[in-house]
């Protein structure tokens, strides 16, 4: 699963295959947690993560949500820019 970004010891991935993954989302993972988060709106569809995390990983997806669905439709890759 490609890395999109890493940001305060979260990493986020994508899977590519989208017609096995819908709705689209991203993979948050922050230590022990994980969760599948929908790039729509930035809540959170199955796992957890801590709140300070799950607050981050929302703010990053709803700052990028373009940038992600266009690597969800068009499945090319590239990395984007964490949240500093």
């Amino acid at each position: 699963m490609p890395e999109l970004s890493r940001f305060y010891g979260i990493v986020i991935r994508l899977y590519y295959e989208e017609k096995e993954h819908n709705p689209p989302h991203i993979h948050a993972r922050y230590g022990k947690d994980a969760a599948s988060i929908d790039i729509c709106s930035g809540e959170i569809l199955s796992g957890n993560l801590p709140p300070n995390a799950r607050s981050l990983v929302k703010k990053w997806v709803l700052l990028h949500s373009d940038e992600i669905k266009d690597i969800w439709k068009t499945q090319v890759f590239r990395k984007i820019k964490p949240l500093e």
